[in-house]
């Protein structure tokens, strides 16, 4: 397994790993940027989401490679972005992206467009060949990108607590070598969509 970070195109944006070291950086960049949190919580950002972020485990029983945390930081080292991605999470060559988040000013403008490329082109080159990720459903913005990069629901999962809402989240993956949904759902048999509700 590599331990390269993905590359940036952005002119004057570099990709850094978020270690413990870096949690205040996160917490003021979640501050600054709470859009999200809003849309999906409810709420702004609480006071240890950075550190909840990194230091967050992965379900118990789920098997996994590495839970990367990674940052991107403008030229003033300042964090414009940041990506949560578990490799090989419930199967071999399955990623999961848990967050992506680009900053609110750089919206519009296709950056998160672009490092979502690359981060997508770091994982195949990894050994990805699929990943998946959850959308709260009603979370206009997000749906429309994620469904606009190629992205397709398997499932739903309903009454998900995430801060002061409950959720229905879409689950959705992306083949990135090739395959059918019913290749990917025999390796992930828990985003099949006749299943019930799942937590």
């Amino acid at each position: 397994m590599s331990k390269e970070l993905p590359s940036s195109s952005i002119p004057g944006l570099r990709a850094i790993e978020l270690t413990p070291d870096r949690e205040s950086d996160l917490q003021r960049f979640f501050e600054a940027n709470p859009a999200y949190f809003l849309a999906v919580n409810g709420q702004p950002a609480s006071p240890n989401e950075a550190h909840e972020e990194i230091h967050g485990q992965v379900p118990t029983g789920w098997s996994f490679t590495k839970k990367w945390l990674i940052g991107y930081l403008d030229a003033q080292d300042s964090l414009v972005a940041m990506a949560n991605v578990i490799s090989d999470l419930l199967a071999p060559r399955v990623w999961h992206i848990g967050l992506f988040l680009v900053a609110t000013s750089r919206h519009g403008n296709g950056d998160a467009q672009v490092l979502y490329r690359d981060l997508e082109t770091w994982a195949a080159s990894n050994g990805a060949h699929w990943l998946r990720l959850g959308v709260v459903q009603g979370n206009a913005r997000a749906e429309r990108f994620w469904k606009s990069l190629g992205y397709v629901q398997t499932r739903t999962r309903e009454d998900v607590d995430m801060g002061a809402l409950t959720n229905t989240l879409r689950v959705m993956f992306k083949p990135l070598a090739g395959g059918t949904l019913e290749q990917y759902l025999a390796l992930v048999p828990r985003d099949r969509p006749e299943l019930p509700n799942a937590h």
